[in-house]
């Protein structure tokens, strides 16, 4: 399985918020990422509607964390995308495969839980420790 390129471009975004806690702008970003501009806008809006990412418009806006990097996790960031992470689509109701005792969707639960825990583990602060930067975004 792979992630989603959208939830991978997410995840460099939060990681580059990290590392340059001044406002940044949106070209800043796409550019030192290397994600179109077009893709970085989108998902910055879904990162601004989760509340991880705070939002400012006019000549000095930009973008920056709306929390402590160690309250962010991976998890929070891919699922803002992605939405709630499941290792088989049979684990949503509209797609259940009908049987009473499947014991194939349990496994499958299993599994996604621990996933989902495992990447709750991993906050930005610690993932970026040590490698904030200075410069590359616009002081405000």
């Amino acid at each position: 399985m792979v992630m989603t390129l959208e939830a991978d471009y997410a995840v460099r975004i939060v990681e580059y918020l990290t590392k340059h806690p001044c406002r940044c702008d949106a070209k800043t970003i796409s550019e030192q990422m290397q994600i179109p501009l077009r893709f970085s806008l989108k998902i910055l809006r879904k990162l601004v509607a989760e509340g991880m990412v705070c939002s400012y418009k006019g000549a000095k806006g930009g973008y920056t964390l709306a929390r402590p990097a160690g309250e962010i996790t991976l998890r929070q960031v891919i699922e803002s995308v992605e939405g709630e992470y499941m290792l088989s689509r049979c684990q949503k109701e509209e797609y259940s495969c009908g049987r009473a005792h499947c014991k194939l969707h349990t496994i499958y639960e299993k599994i996604s839980q621990d996933v989902r825990r495992e990447l709750d583990s991993y906050t930005f602060a610690a993932i970026c420790e040590g490698e904030v930067c200075q410069g590359g975004c616009e002081d405000a």
